[in-house]
């Protein structure tokens, strides 16, 4: 039996609304985007950047198992031999549906375990550094907790 050999990249999507201040558009999280369109997304820039040479190789293996539109975390899987290029096209992506974004590779791994284990602590960072911008301490409590539990329990019941 021969076991396929994955790398897992976990990808933040900085806004550029959040960034340039002056876009004047709404936040990324308030707009509909979904792994489809992720996936789509990364799809166009292999083909533009790579060719159909590139996508040929990444094609099979590439699929997005998370996206947190909360947190604009995401956690895509590809083929260990072809990781780079598909690292090379998440980089290399200017805007998602007519969202402009700042991809930011996080973690890169091995196994999905590892994987997970580095977008909780993610999350964790990110959710801490949304608290300090509340105000209302019994709010934000309920709220954010919730959400926490409830994307630790929706990454940890991830599948290779």
């Amino acid at each position: 039996m021969v076991r396929f050999k994955n790398r897992w990249l976990l990808v933040e999507f900085v806004d550029m609304s959040t960034v340039d201040a002056s876009a004047g558009k709404e936040p990324l999280s308030s707009r509909s985007l979904d792994g489809r369109l992720i996936y789509n997304a990364l799809r166009d820039s292999v083909v533009s950047n790579f060719g159909d040479t590139g996508w040929g190789a990444v094609g099979m293996s590439l699929t997005v198992k998370y996206f947190s539109p909360t947190t604009n975390l995401c956690i895509i899987r590809v083929a260990r031999d072809h990781h780079r290029i598909a690292w090379g096209a998440v980089t290399l992506l200017t805007g998602i549906h007519e969202v402009r974004v700042i991809p930011r590779v996080i973690h890169v791994s091995g196994t999905i375990k590892h994987a997970q284990l580095s977008a909780i602590a993610h999350n964790r960072e990110v959710i801490a550094r949304f608290r300090t911008k509340v105000k209302g301490a019994a709010l934000r409590h309920d709220a954010y907790d919730d959400y926490l539990a409830r994307s630790t329990r929706e990454i940890e019941a991830l599948q290779d």
